[in-house]
């Protein structure tokens, strides 16, 4: 029965996937009939490619705390480590690995909010999974060579599409067009036999009208942390149509990635002497005696995304954007399922019979109701929708009216591979499933309007329906509705042409996730964000100083445990605040040497925290809010003795964080301090090559033991992530 039931579910999505896919290779193949003659621009259109992403993005007129940062100051450290990793050293940002070396599974934190509460859009399209609201950087390995440039937006900040932003938004524009023809291919090799071999070329605009870019990566590393092996390939290809007054992108990209699991963490004790060790995959014998791994212990998941855009700038004041993507999804998890560590040491009844729906049997007299098993975890998933956006521009105002509606179909099955005792089981066998259905529409209009030469209000309202349907044995027959009505408003004064002082509100609210259900019963939770800021540029300083206070009602924090899967458990904890101040700047020391220092003092509280300790329940009065240092801290020191030729000194402070709730001190994560060193260099021949660009990334130069992250069970059980001592990544990178 369950069996069928996938069946019809894959038959559908298989015809929309196909529909789809047809559509736009349709649309490259009118791209391609046109790609056959290579002539000189003379279209002047370069702001229309901001279009794709101005309705969620911040300006210095907006009263958000924010950075950015664009493919110059990407190049020299992008060697194959994630994009949280290189966004490691901005402004209250904590990033972490669970491979140890920046590759594989990594996450981030702004402001102690974790990946599930920061909002990720690629070119305006929401890229948080539905469900679980993270974001998953593995399945798009390489995909900073594909980013023009990014905005970190830190609270609450604007209306943007996708789940409300709890902590932050991500806003990400891929490749502009070229104007002239250009290819590249960069290698790159380090530390844990790292390697990545990548290669991009663009058209340039032909017939005056039309390029085709693309990118191809491959990209594999054993990881720092045993077994923490990653196998990645991603794409990526654009065809654009450049008008007058006209800017239209279709895109394919994604990827595909093969990575050993190491979520279990290490606890302290093994620590000691192995640090690097890896639990996950471990084989017992009936008597508990170790066996050894399992080797196929992997995630094997494929993830595509197609995307098309229309910008067009109707007038002198009014400029659109309508988008049209569609996202497709499929892998497994595989897992050796041990009888004897799942009854003895996990306590869990993933191994049992009666949860794998098996009748018992008789083996030389004595009755079997376990098993030694192998299985995958199935997700088949589509997200499709369409974006939206209108902007009016006149004179003292700043108009914005866009929204989104998107939908996401979700099959989870778990199948049966192999079985030392399969009693009535056959080999693929299905023994959970279910669908999820959800659906996302958002409206919102923002507005900066100068209410004199010096002083502008901004204004923004957004509504926001969401639907989620799913029954599964995990998490029960779900069907919740939400209405969420999100208001922020601001002002912004000028106080010369050097200093901006602002001040904003927002209002947010946010649906919980599937682990949520999976893990108790959750309330919404609600968020009101203050903030505070000052801002300085000069031709010496760009200075931002902001402070923020975060109150909450109903956050779902993180409880320091992952469930079976490797997600974070979240609770809801009644009354919650985060208070800070935030200080970044760039000053020009000389004309070759630059600093960027930046820190984050905070204090981030739980108010009269309830917990469970079996049999009562206890308040613990205030108590700090897990995963969330008082303490974060960062600087880059540039410089450039000749011309093409740049050193940098990056340095990153965290200071100490409680991995739980409760503030006990076993839960602690002591605070730590690294540095690394980079340097690029450039040479510009006369012929053959534009450009050889040599890199060098020296990471953790003085060798730190340092831990970014962990996870407490309780009872004292708690793991550690270690992360790598000194490593190294060199590349180089030829352009023609």
């Amino acid at each position: 029965m369950n069996t069928i039931l996938v069946s019809k579910t894959q038959s559908r999505k298989l015809a929309n996937s196909l529909i789809l896919r047809v559509s736009f290779s349709f649309l490259f193949s009118i791209f391609s009939l046109f790609s056959f003659a290579q002539v000189k621009d003379t279209t002047k259109v370069n702001q229309l490619d901001e279009v794709l992403i101005s309705a969620v993005r911040a300006t210095s007129k907006t009263p958000v705390s924010f950075s950015n940062m664009d493919k110059k100051e990407i190049a020299p450290r992008n060697l194959g480590q994630d994009i949280p990793t290189l966004m490691n050293y901005m402004p209250s940002v904590v990033s972490t690995s669970y491979a140890g070396n920046g590759i594989g599974y990594s996450g981030i934190r702004v402001r102690g909010s974790d990946a599930t509460r920061v909002n990720v859009t690629i070119n305006g399209i929401s890229y948080n999974d539905s469900e679980s609201q993270g974001t998953f950087w593995v399945n798009l390995p390489d995909f900073a060579s594909s980013v023009q440039s990014l905005q970190l937006q830190r609270g609450v900040g604007t209306s943007t599409n996708g789940a409300g932003a709890f902590g932050a938004s991500l806003n990400m524009l891929t490749d502009n067009y070229a104007k002239q023809s250009n290819g590249e291919i960069s290698n790159s090799y380090g530390s844990f036999n790292t390697h990545k071999h990548t290669v991009k070329f663009s058209t340039g605009l032909m017939n005056e009208h039309f390029e085709l870019a693309g990118r191809l990566s491959t990209l594999k590393s054993d990881g720092y942390i045993d077994r923490a092996s990653s196998d990645l390939k991603s794409y990526f290809l654009q065809g654009t149509y450049v008008g007058k007054t006209t800017l239209i992108k279709a895109l394919v990209f994604g990827g595909f990635e093969r990575t050993y699991q190491s979520w279990n963490g290490v606890d302290a004790t093994t620590m000691a002497s192995q640090r690097t060790y890896n639990s996950v995959g471990e084989k017992y014998s009936d008597t508990g005696d170790f066996e050894g791994f399992y080797e196929n212990q992997v995630d094997n998941y494929n993830q595509d995304h197609a995307q098309l855009h229309w910008n067009e700038k109707i007038s002198d004041h009014w400029s659109t954007n309508l988008a049209f993507h569609y996202t497709k999804g499929k892998g497994y998890y595989e897992e050796f399922v041990d009888d004897w560590l799942f009854t003895n040491v996990y306590y869990a009844p993933d191994s049992q019979f009666s949860f794998l729906g098996l009748n018992p049997i008789t083996v030389n007299g004595n009755t079997i109701t376990s098993t030694d098993y192998t299985r995958r975890k199935w997700l088949d998933n589509d997200f499709y929708g369409t974006t939206f956006s209108g902007n009016y521009k006149n004179g003292k105002l700043d108009l914005v009216l866009g929204g989104s509606y998107n939908k996401y179909e979700g099959a989870h099955f778990d199948q049966i591979l192999w079985a030392q005792y399969p009693s009535n089981s056959q080999t693929g066998d299905i023994y959970d499933s279910s669908d999820a259905v959800k659906t996302d529409g958002n409206f919102f209009a923002k507005a900066n309007y100068e209410l004199t030469p010096q002083l502008s209000l901004y204004g923004d309202l957004q509504l926001r329906n969401i639907n989620y349907k799913t029954n599964s044995i995990e998490t029960g027959n779900i069907n919740d509705t939400f209405n969420f009505f999100n208001p922020k408003a601001g002002l912004t004064y000028a106080v010369d042409s050097q200093n901006n002082l602002y001040f904003s509100y927002a209002r947010a609210n946010r649906e919980p996730n599937r682990s949520d259900y999976k893990n108790g019963s959750p309330r919404p939770e609600k968020l009101n964000d203050f903030e505070l800021g000052w801002k300085l540029a000069n031709k010496q300083v760009r200075f931002n100083a902001n402070v923020y206070y975060m109150a909450y009602k109903d956050q779902l924090v993180l409880t320091g445990q992952l469930d079976n899967v490797g997600n974070p458990i979240r609770k809801n904890s009644g009354d919650s605040y985060r208070l800070g101040i935030e200080l970044d700047a760039t000053i020009s020391v000389l004309k070759n040497l630059f600093i960027s220092p930046n820190i984050t003092v905070s204090s981030n509280k739980n108010r009269n925290y309830i917990e469970e300790n079996g049999t009562d329940l206890i308040n613990l009065g205030d108590t700090n809010i897990a995963y969330s240092p008082n303490l974060i801290f960062g600087n880059n020191i540039t410089f450039s003795p000749i011309k093409n030729l740049q050193f940098s000194l990056l340095t990153k402070g965290v200071g100490e964080q409680y991995l739980s709730n409760n503030d006990i001190a076993a839960s602690k994560l002591k605070s730590y301090f690294i540095n690394d060193f980079n340097l690029s260099y450039e040479i510009k021949p006369k012929s053959i090559f534009k450009s050889i660009v040599f890199s060098g990334l020296l990471n953790n130069i003085f060798d730190v033991d340092y831990i970014s992250d962990g996870a407490d069970y309780g009872g004292g059980y708690v793991v550690y992530y270690p992360q790598a001592g000194i490593n190294f990544l060199t590349g180089l990178t030829l352009k023609f």
